[in-house]
């Protein structure tokens, strides 16, 4: 598997945004056979900073209707990922 393969986009919600302005931690959706050694190393290659911790959490899969069935999503893996003090992401270049 390859490091730009591991992460899958970056959450981006309110809750998130409130994190990383305090916590300075930051949210990824991760493929679900992705381990916390394997973010880690994909988020300091791509981004360039010094990551302090990694939490993953599996987030199960939702039952939806559709027409008469119902259907259940598949889970998927979230990541926290803790940046060191005095460094942040740049996760939309702006001009």
């Amino acid at each position: 598997m390859h490091l730009e393969q591991v992460l899958v986009k970056p959450l981006l919600t309110e809750k998130t945004s409130v994190m990383t302005e305090n916590t300075n931690r930051y949210a990824f959706k991760v493929l679900r056979k992705a381990n916390k050694y394997q973010v880690k190393d994909a988020v300091e290659k791509m981004f360039d900073v010094k990551v302090i911790d990694v939490k993953t959490v599996v987030m199960p899969g939702k039952v939806k209707r559709v027409g008469r069935t119902l259907k259940k999503t598949t889970s998927w893996k979230k990541a926290f990922v803790k940046i060191a003090d005095g460094q942040k992401l740049e996760l939309f270049k702006g001009i």
